[in-house]
């Protein structure tokens, strides 16, 4: 039992200090997204350590401290998520429809042919606005019904898992389909007109996740959401975010991307949302987001049901301000030279 101890702990603080590495090798990236279940895992080896009778052995004692450092750390990183934590995005509390817009964003599954689920999800939650990833051809033809209450689209179906449908009830304008970093990997820029006539600057994202199957590296990811974050910083109107972006809402990624952004997670202290893997409840993570700027606040959020897809979807009802939130501004993460030097490595990156 002793060694088998040992051997367990070596293993979960390897997990832990892994994606301190600031190399954009998966095998390092990948680790920043079991959080979670690292917590979980430290704390089953304490309640075997106890349950044993507090072994006396000198590196068993060693490893215990450890063990418990490491899980202060991950309670430390996790605590934000919580809902004991002060909330990033405040609550709205005069309601304006005018000035609202409720998002639902929804990663199908190219594979999954339950069209039929999607879309009685997506008129189930009358959201103002769609984005539906992952969707190819078939998924385009299979949602052509959603044009009559949605009647300003932006549809880039393509069939290699990245194509994406946007649907509003609001007027777009200025619409452009890029590819930021790799050329079969678009991205939606638009801007959304509320019934206010108040233009709202919308991204719509989906980079590549650092897994050996899609790509082994998170350099063209951080890349483009880096690429986004200065957009963001430097834009006069309000600002949303949202997609599947491949990146837990803890990592130093994300995290980075907030920084340079100036924008909000409507999430910290609310909870974790995870909204992937569907099929596998022990092994979920929040990848799928949406960022705003100071000028809103939350109406409500929540996570949607499953319609046979690997992602839940997850719905988001903002509400527009004309004066930002002072609050809020304090919230905003502020970058550091450190921070801003690392940005700029990553967008210069070679890809």
């Amino acid at each position: 039992m002793n060694d088998a101890l040992i051997i367990a702990g070596v293993i979960i603080l390897c997990f832990t200090l892994l994606p301190l590495i600031r190399h954009d090798y998966w095998t390092f990236r990948v680790f920043d997204y079991p959080r979670l279940q690292k917590l979980v895992l430290s704390l089953v080896w304490i309640a075997v350590y106890l349950g044993i009778g507090l072994p006396t052995k000198p590196v068993l004692v060693v490893f215990a401290l450890l063990i418990v450092v490491n899980t202060l750390y991950l309670l430390y990183l996790i605590f934000p998520f919580t809902v004991l934590a002060k909330k990033q995005v405040k609550k709205a509390d005069q309601l304006d429809s005018d000035n609202s817009i409720a998002v639902l964003i929804s990663n199908v599954y190219e594979d999954n042919n339950n069209i039929e689920g999607c879309l009685a999800v997506v008129n189930r939650c009358a959201a103002d606005l769609v984005l539906l990833l992952e969707t190819n051809h078939k998924w385009a033809d299979g949602t052509k019904s959603l044009d009559k209450q949605y009647p300003y689209q932006v549809k880039v179906p393509i069939d290699n898992t990245y194509g994406m449908l946007l649907f509003s009830k609001y007027p777009i304008k200025n619409e452009e389909v890029r590819y930021l970093v790799e050329e079969d990997i678009p991205s939606i820029r638009c801007q959304i007109e509320l019934p206010s006539g108040q233009l709202v600057q919308v991204y719509a994202v989906h980079p590549t996740p650092p897994v050996p199957n899609e790509n082994p590296r998170s350099t063209e990811r951080d890349k483009e959401l880096l690429l986004i974050a200065e957009e963001a910083k430097k834009a006069t109107l309000p600002i949303l975010v949202m997609g599947d972006l491949n990146d837990v809402a803890w990592s130093y990624t994300t995290t980075l991307f907030l920084k340079i952004s100036g924008l909000l997670d409507p999430r910290r202290g609310r909870g974790f949302f995870n909204t992937f893997h569907a099929h596998y409840p022990f092994m979920r993570f929040p990848l799928d987001h949406a960022f705003i700027s100071t000028h809103f606040k939350l109406k409500t959020m929540r996570k949607e049901d499953n319609f046979d897809s690997d992602h839940f979807p997850i719905y988001a009802d903002f509400q527009f301000e004309k004066i930002p939130d002072e609050e809020q501004e304090e919230a905003v993460l502020e970058a550091e030279a450190e921070d801003k030097e690392m940005a700029e490595e990553k967008i210069n990156a070679d890809t």
